[in-house]
């Protein structure tokens, strides 16, 4: 499937996403809570459980919901959307800021840590199969 990633990726990712629970807000106030971004999939606020609200391809707050504000390819909310004027922020339980999840490369403060570019890249495809590119992913 992916089998693209180098083990200095894999290794790079782990030691980031490894040490705090980063967060995905959206909306005008960035209040509304997308999920976390690098929970194991098992987890039902992770963006990786199938079966959560923050997973799932039909839930109205997940980003693989490709109907959703949140995960539109024209919404204004979507991490999807290039033109998006409000993407979701990316931050941490002590509200440090991660940059903004969004695939517009021209974002000030953009996040462009690993996870992310890989979601920016394959989002479409993970949509389709959240669990296995979770397993992709994660599996080191």
């Amino acid at each position: 499937m992916i089998k693209i990633f180098s083990i200095v990726c894999l290794l790079t990712l782990y030691t980031f996403v490894s040490g705090q629970t980063l967060m995905i807000f959206g909306g005008d106030d960035y209040d509304v809570y997308l999920g976390k971004l690098n929970a194991s999939k098992y987890d039902s606020e992770s963006i990786w459980n199938e079966y959560g609200s923050y997973g799932n391809s039909y839930s109205s707050t997940s980003i693989w919901n490709e109907y959703s504000s949140y995960g539109s390819d024209y919404s204004s909310y979507s991490p999807f959307n290039e033109y998006a004027t409000y993407p979701p922020v990316i931050v941490d339980a002590q509200g440090n800021f991660y940059g903004y999840f969004t695939v517009n490369e021209y974002k000030s403060k953009r996040a462009e840590f690993n996870l992310v570019l890989i979601i920016y890249k394959y989002y479409k495809q993970i949509r389709e199969d959240v669990s296995e590119w979770y397993d992709e992913i994660f599996s080191y």
